[in-house]
């Protein structure tokens, strides 16, 4: 990077949901913006744990563990949670939410899911 990054920037020139934006590279790691808004694909990473941290709105994450309980994260401005690898689970937002995501380069959004949210890694 050679020179500082505004998430707020980066986020309001993305005009689609669960569409998101690499701003950011670390070691093997991509550092990537998104916005949420309604239900996106129930889907699992089984190779990497998913790390969420809101920036603004707030995020709800349902998560079926094998064997247990489903359960629901709600997560604010300023807040993280790291759903663990192979944990199948759905972020959405009824009321919209900002979110920076830091996950392995080439990892798709959707998972094990696939289908038609499945976007590209572009960068911002």
């Amino acid at each position: 990077m050679e020179a500082p990054v505004s998430l707020a920037d980066k986020l309001a020139a993305i005009d689609e949901p669960f569409s998101p934006r690499i701003v950011g590279l670390l070691n093997d790691y991509k550092l990537a913006v998104v916005k949420a808004q309604g239900d996106f694909v129930w889907h699992a990473h089984p190779e990497t744990d998913d790390f969420f941290l809101v920036v603004e709105g707030r995020l709800a994450i349902d998560l079926r563990d094998a064997g247990g309980p489903e359960r629901t994260v709600e997560l604010g401005p300023g807040e993280l949670f790291v759903v663990p690898r192979g944990v199948e689970h759905r972020p959405r937002s009824e009321a919209g939410a900002h979110v920076l995501l830091i996950e392995p380069q080439g990892t798709l959004n959707t998972g094990d899911a696939g289908g038609e949210l499945t976007a590209p890694e572009r960068f911002a």
